[in-house]
């Protein structure tokens, strides 16, 4: 669990500097260039993904129960999982939906996370999805009080809504049928029967 929980604390900590402090980030940007800065926050935040990866898949095997989810929860799961992919890639891809949402990328995060807590109740699952949906609120909360950065992809256009809602739902299904068992070993639809 301590690995865990120093994954979350690297992945965190370098995705929350706009949050908690963000005229420092902007003061170590100019002092050490944009690609350096990039080049450290990168690194890292891929050391704490790294360890959520390895600390999650040792803390799954022996956490408690914090509570047991009702057969019924699953079902919102799915429902909850419906516009994530295509948010992910609406926030490469500006449209309509990046214009309305802000910052898709985030939304999706507080939809797969929300999602994924009502169908999940260890110990770790809890801490996990938790945490990404707090920061992800947050983050989402403290953009009211942030310059807007860009964030590069495509020109603008219908077209861009059209191929994240579409490639989107392809790879929703390709993670229930396919992907998600190929990944994590557990199969969505195995919890539905």
């Amino acid at each position: 669990m301590a690995l865990f929980v120093v994954g979350l604390t690297l992945f965190f900590a370098a995705h929350s500097v706009s949050i908690v402090a963000g005229p420092w980030r902007d003061r170590m940007v100019a002092r050490l260039g944009a690609t350096r800065w990039q080049g450290l926050y990168s690194l890292v935040a891929a050391a704490g993904f790294v360890l959520i990866v390895q600390g999650y898949g040792a803390a799954r095997e022996s956490a408690a129960i914090v509570y047991q989810p009702p057969s019924w929860a699953h079902h919102i799961t799915f429902l909850f999982m419906l516009p994530v992919f295509p948010l992910l890639i609406a926030a490469y891809l500006p449209g309509r939906i990046r214009a309305l949402t802000r910052h898709p990328m985030l939304l999706a995060v507080i939809f797969w996370s929300a999602g994924h807590l009502a169908a999940n109740g260890t110990v770790a699952d809890v801490l996990l999805f938790g945490v990404f949906l707090v920061w992800a609120v947050a983050d989402r909360i403290s953009m009211a009080c942030r310059t807007p950065r860009a964030i590069p992809g495509l020109p603008p256009g219908v077209l861009n809504d059209v191929i994240a809602v579409v490639a989107g739902l392809v790879v929703y299904l390709a993670f229930v049928f396919r992907v998600h068992v190929w990944l994590f070993g557990v199969s969505p639809l195995a919890a539905m029967g």
